[in-house]
């Protein structure tokens, strides 16, 4: 039988999620600790691949399993073995033979700024050490993403894939009260290597007036790539939301909160 795995974990000790010989990933930690559980070697199948340092508060994966188990016991036995930066959430019985990757129809993804030193935001969001940036014109820039669908020039490696279209259907930038931590929100049918965090560079990069408004659109309207591209720091970056036709969980964890000093609603819309 398939069963559905609802997980979220903190990225900054491992290479990713998909599994790369000698490197730690999220995915190889989880097959070492379901084969130990049941006692034979286990394979799993994620639904994405979030880059190195990168963070998930919502993440799904699928195990066929045929042998008979107890699903409650089993839950607490796995996230007790399983380390502090990774959690289980729900165990999902699925019927017939859907696909954690495939089947997913939006994700959701957050990226989070702060712009002073804080020891305690170090690994859960991008630290950029910038006084004024120009978030008006940021706002004008992420308005603009929804209006179009072809991604090439945000992408690191757009003639290895077969095709950079990504249906954009809601992008937003939010700050706190104080502006000093920046939320990035973005949800699509799905997304390119890098290219939040490519988005992200850019943005910085309007922010500070190195890049115009205009160019940021004349990329997205030309699908030229840049000679150069430089995406923003990986540790900002979360996998928040994966909504299948048949399977729509909220989140079970609130990261946002650990973001900013007053309450999750002083977060404000740009």
């Amino acid at each position: 039988m398939r069963y559905f795995f609802h997980i979220g974990y903190h990225g900054t000790q491992y290479s990713g999620w998909q599994k790369h010989k000698g490197v730690v990933t999220v995915q190889l930690v989880l097959e070492n600790a379901l084969s130990k559980l049941f006692k034979q070697p286990l394979s799993i199948v994620g639904c994405g691949r979030t880059d190195a340092h990168v963070h998930a508060s919502q993440f799904f994966f699928h195990a066929d399993i045929e042998q008979e188990w107890d699903a409650d016991l089993f839950f607490f036995r796995l996230n007790k073995i399983l380390p502090d930066d990774i959690a289980l959430f729900d165990i999902i019985p699925m019927q017939g033979l859907p696909h954690a990757r495939f089947d997913a129809v939006q994700r959701a993804y957050d990226y989070f700024i702060h712009t002073y030193k804080d020891p305690f935001l170090s690994g859960f969001s991008s630290l950029y050490l910038e006084k004024k940036l120009d978030m008006d014109a940021m706002k004008k820039a992420v308005a603009l993403l929804p209006l179009y669908n072809d991604y090439r020039a945000f992408c690191k490696m757009p003639d290895r894939i077969d095709h950079t279209i990504c249906n954009v259907s809601s992008a937003a930038l939010f700050t706190d009260k104080s502006g000093d931590k920046i939320r990035f929100h973005i949800s699509a049918n799905r997304f390119l290597s890098k290219m939040i965090r490519i988005i992200v560079g850019r943005l910085l990069d309007i922010g500070r007036g190195d890049m115009s408004v205009d160019e940021f659109e004349l990329y997205l309207s030309s699908k030229q790539t840049p000679d150069i591209i430089i995406p923003a720091y990986p540790q900002g970056l979360y996998l928040s939301k994966v909504t299948y036709p048949y399977l729509d969980l909220p989140p079970r964890t609130t990261f946002s909160a650990l973001l900013q000093n007053d309450a999750v609603t002083s977060w404000q819309a740009l």
